[in-house]
């Protein structure tokens, strides 16, 4: 092929091969032909149509484009992300000197709301973690303080004996920077039970004062955190951290209150969760008003 291909060539040799070579499904193959023939189509309307008369700002006056016909930053970002696989092969064939669509950013995809565990069904869930071994008990407090403080996975591995106090724990969070945060009934009274009767089981010469002990007898950290959370509920420890915010927010708490207990520097972190809980209040105002 010669640098003078045109750019519909082009594009109908590069899916030709990426369904031949490389295995793609028909699905794949067919989304990167809509992509690529669609944008083919917007340069011949600016009067490119050879392969090497496109341009970085012929790319960026396309994502412009898209964005006023109203595609999600989703489907922008997968289009340039198309883009950027065909011109990269070109390139990377001695096609073009260099890939115009390098260094396009793609838009910012909006953030996913956070995914909280309902109320009622947590609950149960908790409650069903049951059983006077130390391992039992061990993770019967675990889960317990995750949803009862909202602590990030890290935060918990690291917490001392001397951190959790008759109704507060200690935490250092990120940067070194320090916060307590409120325990609940059934955390208190787990983590108790468990450094009364789970913890001097578990603990041998390395476990120092760290306050939750794996079975080997040394400190567990986060990865064995996150072993016990999938292996109790099914799902990962910042489940329940989302589940802590959710709910309290949906309980009526003050999303400055909620922002403090998280440990986020900015109130906009927070706010991500506002989104959900008005979500719940739409749900139980349609079924509880009488004229919803």
């Amino acid at each position: 092929m010669e640098t003078t291909l045109t750019l519909v060539d082009a594009v109908a040799d590069f899916v030709h091969r990426i369904e031949v070579e490389r295995g793609l499904s028909p699905h794949t193959v067919a989304a990167y032909g809509r992509d690529l023939e669609q944008f083919a189509d917007f340069c011949d309307r600016l009067g490119i149509d050879q392969l090497d008369g496109v341009t970085r700002r012929a790319i960026r006056r396309y994502m412009a484009q898209l964005a006023t016909r109203g595609y999600s930053p989703r489907s922008v970002a997968r289009k340039i992300s198309s883009i950027r696989s065909f011109f990269g092969d070109a390139a990377s064939r001695g096609l073009l000197p260099a890939n115009p669509a390098e260094g396009v950013r793609q838009p910012r995809r909006p953030a996913p709301l956070p995914r909280a565990l309902p109320q009622q069904g947590l609950a149960v869930a908790l409650d069903a973690v049951v059983g006077d071994g130390p391992v039992d008990l061990r993770d019967r407090a675990i889960l317990e303080v995750l949803y009862s403080s909202g602590l990030r996975v890290s935060e918990l591995a690291s917490l001392q004996i001397g951190d959790v106090g008759a109704e507060m724990v200690r935490v250092v969070g990120k940067g070194g920077k320090e916060r307590v945060v409120p325990m609940g009934r059934e955390a208190r009274e787990a983590v108790v039970v468990y450094l009364e009767e789970g913890r001097p089981v578990l603990a041998g010469d390395q476990a120092y004062t760290a306050l939750w002990v794996g079975v080997r007898g040394g400190p567990l950290d986060a990865r064995g955190v996150r072993r016990v959370v999938q292996k109790r509920l099914g799902t990962f420890p910042h489940a329940l951290r989302h589940s802590f915010a959710t709910h309290l927010l949906e309980g009526g708490a003050d999303l400055r209150t909620v922002q403090e207990m998280l440990g986020h520097v900015e109130l906009a972190t927070t706010q991500i969760y506002t989104s959900v809980s008005r979500r719940h209040l739409k749900s139980t105002y349609e079924r509880s008003h009488p004229r919803a």
